[in-house]
């Protein structure tokens, strides 16, 4: 059986390729559908990648995923920085949860350099573009295999 991974992405990722191409690339948004899924069948996971702009949505995605035992990529997006529901609900996982960032968020705005989410992850991986979710991935094929 195929171990089902879930890909989160708040505020403002579903606007890749389009938004600020020089701090976030110009990869869209369903070309980092297509490069998660394809790389996860290559790992042998089932990998289902998901935006929302909205903070509730958010929870209930963790939720679900602390619920059906199911590791988790997530880029938080702003929610990173004050979302302490988020937060919350992030630290009842029960499974790996990784937190990335498509670029460095230390080498940009002073706010940017709070996360709320690090200290209830597995692990942060930031600053190397779409690579950022492929190094998560790949990390938790290793960690589950």
């Amino acid at each position: 059986m195929t171990q089902r991974v879930l890909v989160l992405n708040g505020p403002n990722l579903g606007r890749l390729g389009s938004r600020e191409p020089d701090v976030y690339g110009s990869t869209s948004y369903a070309g980092l559908v297509e490069r998660c899924t394809a790389l996860g069948k290559e790992l042998g996971l089932d990998v289902e990648v998901r935006e929302t702009n909205d903070e509730g949505e958010m929870i209930r995605w963790l939720h679900e995923a602390a619920d059906g035992k199911l590791p988790v990529v997530i880029n938080p997006g702003a929610f990173t920085h004050y979302s302490y529901g988020m937060r919350d609900a992030a630290s009842q996982r029960t499974a790996p949860l990784i937190e990335v960032h498509i670029s460095n968020p230390h080498a940009r705005e002073e706010f940017r350099h709070t996360s709320v989410i690090s200290a209830v992850a597995s692990g942060t991986i930031a600053g190397f573009g779409i690579g950022s979710y492929e190094l998560a991935l790949r990390s938790l094929a290793g960690t589950l295999g």
